[in-house]
């Protein structure tokens, strides 16, 4: 049971490796260091609002936007 937990978890990542990959490309084209992090990181981020965004059309699903209007600052 315990491998096949964590063999599961490893699918699922690698599953979402695949999918960003395929979505936006296996290349980034920042030189530095911090320049690549955050390039492969904001495709993270642009893959799960796509996961999000399918999952509410899929479901039928309709967001609820609340805006807090007694701040004022």
């Amino acid at each position: 049971m315990e491998f096949l937990a964590h063999y599961h978890k490893r699918s699922n990542v690698e599953t979402a490796f695949s999918m960003i990959k395929g979505k936006f490309g296996d290349a980034v084209r920042s030189k530095s260091d911090i320049g690549q992090l955050n390039e492969v990181l904001c495709k993270v981020l642009c893959h799960n609002l796509c996961v999000i965004i399918q999952a509410m059309h899929e479901l039928g699903i309709e967001p609820k936007w609340q805006v807090d209007l007694a701040q004022n600052h």
